[in-house]
């Protein structure tokens, strides 16, 4: 079977800084280097949006430097805390739509993997975290959906297109998730991956599967009442590993390090 490795919600800030009192940079390195030495063989790295904590030219510049030296093949997507033009100066080398938008579709013997950009704006709002995906790139996904020739597709979205229970963090997924989710149990042959609540967690949603992975970082908390979309603990950091089989994908979460004692807290957009 082919392999993927994903990591969902870096949040990279600049150098030194924090989040809950964790380091962004030095729990990236550490699940990087753990996820890579397990699985050099992977056919590429997905990175599920948040790249940086506050999209600056700074943060992407770090990010930069940490995965300078990675072999795989990197397919970097964005959410809501990135900015695209920051993005591209760091990365001016990652696929772009003619819209401006980061997305891409890659074959991988009979899978297609479709990682789509669900950033919404500019303009950008201040304090405004959910996601949208525009006539544009609706177009693209459709087309990436018709032209797949039987392939099993692997859709990539940072924001989910449905609710998860986490009342916070479902008051800022995706804009019109459930003809999103229409679009793709129409289609069929679709396993649906996200980030955005810094959880391991799975189900179905229209018939459509779905799996999202812990951040390397910070992780959310199983809060089923607080509207509060900041709330974070200090759990160990995860990475996923999904394999393409015959018969569709089998998805992976490993934790990397230990949990020591946990922390509760929350971070505000100044953070």
């Amino acid at each position: 079977m082919k392999k993927l490795l994903c990591l969902s919600d870096i949040h990279i800030c600049g150098p030194g800084e924090t989040i809950i009192g964790l380091s962004p940079t030095k729990r990236l390195e550490t699940v990087l280097e753990a996820a890579t030495t397990a699985h050099p063989d992977a056919a590429a790295l997905i990175l599920l949006g948040d790249l940086t904590h506050h999209g600056t030219d700074v943060e992407y510049a770090e990010l930069a430097r940490i995965l300078a030296n990675i072999a795989i093949p990197i397919v970097p997507m964005l959410g809501n805390h990135d900015r695209r033009d920051a993005f591209l100066r760091a990365f001016p080398k990652a696929p772009q739509m003619p819209s401006g938008h980061i997305q891409q579709v890659q074959d991988i013997g009979r899978h297609r993997i479709i990682t789509l950009d669900s950033l919404d704006g500019p303009p950008f709002e201040v304090g405004h975290h959910a996601g949208r995906i525009c006539a544009a790139r609706r177009a693209f996904l459709e087309h990436a959906l018709d032209t797949r020739d039987g392939r099993q597709a692997l859709v990539c979205i940072h924001h989910p297109p449905f609710e998860t229970g986490i009342v916070g963090m479902d008051r800022i997924a995706l804009a019109d998730g459930p003809a999103f989710l229409d679009l793709l149990a129409q289609h069929g042959r679709v396993h649906l991956i996200c980030g955005h609540i810094h959880r391991t967690m799975s189900g179905s949603a229209r018939g459509v599967p779905w799996s999202m992975f812990k951040s390397p970082c910070h992780q959310g908390v199983l809060d089923l009442s607080q509207p509060n979309s900041h709330l974070s603990s200090n759990e160990p950091g995860a990475y996923g590993v999904v394999l393409l089989s015959d018969d569709g994908v089998v998805v992976h979460s490993e934790d990397v390090g230990l949990a020591g004692v946990r922390i509760f807290g929350g971070y505000s957009d100044d953070d």
